[in-house]
């Protein structure tokens, strides 16, 4: 009779769904309290206004309201098609883009790997502060100090080419020097912020990885190469994913105030161009239509090169 109960499985009691949701909200009701702040306003700025999409599909009136203007079906969108101006807006968003994913995403890994290879620490402090301390200027603040160096009149740039005898260049009004002023203004504003990203992965490397690479002989080289690299992959391929998804959603203020009549046939994005269509012309249906298209193109862009990120490397946004 022993030997039987003593063969005999353990039952564990089932415990339903509901005690167990309950359960956890008695002994951690404070930390879902500070849950539901954030939740709130998630839901309020960010789900609540995909409602007001429809606009695209109606010929919004102010008066009428969002829900009581007629419908225009996809008329708003057939227009966006057939304007020849949306496909240079679309050539000049993407290209814009994709040079700044292109430029940017390789800077802060190299600068990481160099920073983590100091090992004086007044030094790497130093560059940290002079690397991240852009990050917090405002967008407003680094277009104006771009404006001032790059001035014909007054500018840092014109006066070194006055120095050596050059003629003096106005590149804030050449359509061709746009894309380069944009993206590596934006690459010395954000490289050092996106560092501290990958030093804090390469803060969590095994170092017995280190001392093993150590004892085989290698050389500094690598080991960045076989450790470091392979340790914050998984870190710059989420980073990488998340900027090819939103290759199309590129800011709207610095490519504005950067922007004058001269070098309006690169400038001109989608972004400014809705700003330009909704707020400045009143045209909010046709405004919405293209900045909704623009997100379920984003979001398209973004599962797909998810989806090829966790066959080729294993890692992704979401599993």
């Amino acid at each position: 009779m022993s030997q039987n109960s003593a063969a005999r499985p353990l039952r564990v009691p089932k415990v339903s769904m509901r005690r167990r949701a309950r359960r956890s909200f008695s002994r951690h009701w404070t930390l879902y309290l500070l849950l539901l702040v954030p939740l709130v306003h998630l839901a309020v700025f960010k789900y609540v206004p995909m409602a007001n999409g429809v606009i695209a599909f109606k010929d919004y009136n102010v008066v009428k309201g969002i829900w009581g203007s007629d419908w225009a079906g996809v008329r708003h969108f057939q227009a966006m098609f057939d304007n020849p101006v949306f496909w240079d807006l679309v050539r000049n968003t993407f290209l814009l883009s994709l040079y700044a994913v292109i430029a940017a995403f390789p800077i802060p890994i190299i600068l990481a790997l160099a920073l983590n290879e100091i090992r004086q620490g007044f030094f790497k402090r130093a560059v940290q502060m002079v690397t991240y301390a852009p990050y917090f200027i405002s967008t407003v603040v680094v277009v104006s100090m771009i404006i001032m160096i790059l001035s014909p009149k007054l500018g840092l740039f014109s006066h070194v080419y006055g120095f050596f005898g050059v003629d003096r260049v106005d590149l804030l009004a050449d359509a061709d020097y746009f894309r380069h002023i944009y993206v590596w203004s934006d690459i010395w504003q954000t490289a050092g912020y996106s560092a501290v990203i990958y030093l804090a992965a390469l803060s969590a490397v095994d170092p017995s990885l280190y001392e093993a690479a150590r004892v085989d002989g290698a050389s500094r080289l690598q080991k960045i190469w076989h450790v470091d690299l392979p340790s914050i992959m998984p870190t710059a391929v989420i980073i990488l994913v998340l900027a090819v998804g939103n290759i199309m959603a590129i800011g709207f203020e610095k490519a504005f105030l950067l922007q004058n009549p001269m070098n309006l046939s690169t400038s001109e994005i989608i972004a400014t161009y809705v700003y330009k269509t909704g707020l400045l012309n009143a045209d909010f249906s046709q405004a919405t239509a293209v900045g909704l298209l623009n997100s379920v193109v984003n979001l398209v862009l973004l599962v797909l090169v998810n989806f090829a990120a966790k066959r080729l490397t294993g890692s992704g946004v979401w599993s």
